[in-house]
């Protein structure tokens, strides 16, 4: 069973940038793909940006500009830079893998980790 282990989260001021990182270990995800969701209070999880080995990076509408997806396959990480960071952007961020492609909905992510807090504040 791989485990992802995310980290880098905190509290930042609007306009700030934070970065995410996640860790995979337990098993090689280097030809599955890779994401980032994110879940606030009373909201579904949803996806914010995902990579695959053979396409990508994908991005939520909301995020298209201001965050930007990384892939260290040979390391089996992922990072997540943040940046021009907004009170919309606070949530619980998840990183997730999956066999296959990338697809946008979480349900059909089967491997998660524990999620990291990011708070900005306006």
């Amino acid at each position: 069973q791989v485990r992802l282990a995310e980290s880098g989260g905190g509290l930042v001021e609007a306009g700030g940038s934070l970065r995410l990182s996640c860790a995979a270990s337990g098993g090689s995800v280097t030809l599955h793909t890779m994401a980032w969701f994110r879940q606030s209070p009373g909201k579904e999880r949803e996806f914010v940006a995902g990579v695959n080995y053979f396409s990508g990076p994908f991005y939520a509408d909301l995020v298209k500009g201001r965050f930007s997806i990384s892939r260290d396959s040979a390391k089996d990480t992922l990072a997540l830079q943040m940046n021009s960071l907004e009170s919309e952007d606070t949530a619980i961020y998840y990183c997730a893998t999956r066999p296959g492609a990338v697809v946008f909905t979480a349900r059909e992510y089967p491997n998660w980790g524990q999620g990291t807090q990011v708070t900005v504040s306006s």
